[in-house]
């Protein structure tokens, strides 16, 4: 039997990021004017499109058809709509070569990693501390300090979207989970990419 598009996510993603699939759904239907679902038999794309940005949720490509061009494609038909486009990773785990394959994907599609911005928020699935990096692309050099702002906006408006209700607990409040300091001396992630291949 093939599998759902909630069950490719949840075997890719590590489920301290991963949303319940009640929460998935419950964006779809109350917030489908934001958040979409875009899906074939290769790929599943969960992003919220807002009308200054776009945040890509999950990206899940299957390893049979890696090396097609499915993902620069979907990236491709967001950077069409020419507004700032945002995600999370996790930092490089050499031990996961997912994660390495994931910051190749974007480094390659011209995205950035923004140094200012910290983010670290509490998973409600294990409880622990998830720290993330933010990735963004835009189409006409916006600074990081508005990507901050829409970060903040999507936090709020989709990550935290009935959590409660959903969860019977609630994640961070914002302002704990995200921080912005433009001295902040953070190392680009993609730079450990470049060093282990020099």
């Amino acid at each position: 039997m093939s599998k759902n598009w909630y069950e490719k996510l949840n075997e890719y993603f590590p489920i301290e990021e991963m949303k319940s699939k009640e929460h998935m759904e419950t964006l779809l239907k109350e917030k489908g004017d934001v958040y979409y679902k875009d899906e074939g038999p290769h790929h599943v794309m969960m992003y919220a499109e807002f009308e200054s940005f776009i945040f890509i949720d999950y990206l899940y490509v299957s390893s049979a058809s890696r090396g097609q061009g499915l993902g620069h494609k979907l990236i491709n038909k967001l950077k069409e709509k020419q507004k700032p486009i945002i995600l999370e990773v996790e930092p490089v785990d050499y031990e996961d070569t997912d994660t390495e394959k994931r910051l190749r994907f974007y480094q390659r599609e011209g995205f950035t990693h923004a140094q200012s911005i910290g983010y670290n928020r509490r998973s409600l699935a294990t409880n622990e501390e998830n720290p993330l990096e933010i990735l963004y692309w835009t189409p006409k050099d916006e600074d990081e300090e508005s990507i901050y702002n829409q970060m903040k906006k999507m936090y709020e408006d989709i990550h935290t979207y009935k959590d409660e209700e959903i969860y019977g607990k609630s994640y961070q409040p914002v302002e704990e989970v995200l921080s912005y300091d433009d001295e902040r001396s953070s190392t680009d992630i993609f730079d450990g990419l470049k060093n282990k291949n020099s």
